[in-house]
């Protein structure tokens, strides 16, 4: 047992290493990196599919990078929309690491980019714990999930700048407690901020795509000289 925890901890310490560079990277082009997180079919392509539609509508520049165990479908899906977007195939394994995210965006335009959304494969445990270089990660909770999520896995929730409440449309036909789900992801992570969205009715994704733009704003503050 020794031996494997010193395994394992010497590849988180390795992951650790290249996503510090991914991240100065980031830093260094003035790219927003956002990590999504959430368990198989809780919603993240279809929040990024609406997502790349409102960007058309601006001179925003954004690429996703898509992780999946075995499809390439999800990239095929998010490509229609015009902006880059390359797959991860991990090949059984279920979370992406930093070193699969530094190969990938060789082939991606990173000059000018000012979003770089990486979909993380479907898992609220694994992916918690591999840095991939970003600046925020965010964890996607369903309505159609239990609401028992934020206890049950807490790693996840507790390294999340975001959570985002997804489906809200469709609470009325569950038992979700959105009151419980939000109480016990505070409880894990006092400080994490939530929002509430939906892709096919209300309340859409309004709030998400503000809370993007408040982190740009964020970054864009952080980059202006300091008057002395």
């Amino acid at each position: 047992m020794a031996e494997r925890v010193e395994v394992k901890q010497s590849v988180l310490k390795e992951n650790d290493r290249i996503a510090a560079g991914l991240r100065e990277e980031f830093a260094r082009r003035r790219i927003l990196c956002l990590n999504l997180i959430s368990s198989p079919g809780a919603g993240k392509t279809s929040i990024l599919e609406g997502t790349l539609e409102a960007f058309r509508q601006t001179s925003r520049r954004v690429a996703v990078l898509t992780g999946d165990i075995q499809t390439e479908r999800d990239a095929d899906r998010l490509a229609r929309y015009g902006f880059p977007a390359l797959q991860i195939t991990t090949g059984g394994t279920c979370h992406l690491d930093a070193s699969m995210v530094q190969r990938a965006l060789g082939a991606l335009p990173l000059d000018g980019l000012d979003v770089l959304f990486i979909e993380n494969v479907g898992n609220l445990v694994c992916p918690a714990s591999y840095d991939l270089g970003e600046e925020h990660k965010v964890v996607v909770l369903s309505v159609t999930e239990g609401d028992d999520k934020p206890l049950k896995y807490p790693g996840i929730f507790r390294r999340a700048r975001l959570m985002v409440l997804h489906k809200i449309d469709l609470l009325p036909h569950t038992r979700f407690s959105r009151e419980a789900a939000i109480a016990d992801a505070r409880r894990v992570n006092p400080e994490i901020e939530i929002v509430e969205t939906s892709c096919l009715g209300e309340p859409g994704l309004g709030a998400w795509l503000r809370w993007i733009e408040s982190r740009l704003e964020d970054k864009r503050q952080a980059d202006r000289p300091v008057r002395t």
